[in-house]
């Protein structure tokens, strides 16, 4: 059963397509970082995006208008450095995907393998594939797996939403190297609810189920990994659902809001339940 707005003390607050389409900020999204601070309302913002730092995220929204501190954002990225320094903390990780992964694995301690050292991986992550991801990296990434190395992928998103329109996601790149290997990811991000849990540790040991809930544009990822979670949801519409896949698809949010500026109306006016 859905918590009333009223009743919303935490969010756990997707990005991209929610607040930002590429580089240019979804209306309104300072005034609803503003209303979250009047209301006293904590959030972390998770997003399955792990092509750049929490401190390039941070940047980001400061640059669009939105002051946030670093322990409020968290990437898939860093969610999945969190899970392998806590399952393996002698990790040698080989990184198919964006350099940011590999200096959050490197802060936490891990070790993080050049090119030439990939069969000597333990684990391969797959992440942030936009303009990092070669096919020579694919190949040492398929040879490590194949050899025994564990397949991580940070997310399954399978499409992206850019500035010019929907673009291949990282998750289309893991059903390849699945094809390529026969070895299925261990998936961190959304719809698996590990990125949800960290996200609520962050907001405390009063973030809970009776008062936190979820933003985000993805019914299969956003929404999905928050029911399963054990949360309330939030579906926007200015990302990659439409309101008739919000209408028919088997996963339901909520409530359904065309955009993050509803949400700041409705959080000081609650609407009704979808």
């Amino acid at each position: 059963m859905a918590i009333p707005l009223k009743d919303i003390r935490n969010l756990i607050i997707d990005m991209d397509g929610v607040l930002w389409h590429g580089n240019k900020a979804i209306p309104g999204m300072p005034a609803f970082f503003q209303t979250l601070r009047r209301l006293s309302i904590r959030f972390v913002l998770a997003t399955n995006n792990a092509g750049r730092s929490g401190q390039e995220y941070v940047a980001k929204l400061a640059g669009l208008g939105a002051e946030i501190a670093a322990d409020e954002v968290l990437t898939s990225s860093q969610a999945t450095a969190d899970y392998i320094v806590q399952s393996a903390p002698n990790a040698r990780v080989y990184v198919a995907g964006s350099p940011s992964i590999g200096s959050e694995m490197a802060a936490r301690g891990l070790t993080v393998l050049a090119d030439k050292d990939a069969q000597t991986a333990t684990h391969v992550v797959m992440g942030g594939i936009v303009g990092h991801l070669t096919y020579d990296k694919m190949a040492e990434a398929c040879m490590a797996i194949r050899a025994g190395a564990i397949f991580v992928g940070t997310n399954p998103d399978i499409t992206f939403p850019g500035e010019r329109g929907i673009i291949p996601g990282n998750g289309a790149l893991l059903e390849a190297m699945r094809l390529a290997t026969n070895v299925a990811p261990i998936i961190i991000g959304k719809p698996e609810p590990e990125m949800m849990r960290q996200a609520m540790r962050r907001m405390g040991d009063t973030a809970t189920s009776a008062n936190t809930a979820a933003i985000g544009d993805r019914l299969d990822t956003d929404i999905l990994g928050a029911q399963r979670a054990g949360l309330s949801t939030l579906l926007v519409l200015t990302g990659i659902t439409s309101a008739e896949q919000a209408a028919t698809d088997p996963i339901r949010a909520d409530y359904v809001f065309d955009s993050i500026r509803e949400i700041t109306q409705a959080l000081q006016e609650p609407l009704p339940k979808v």
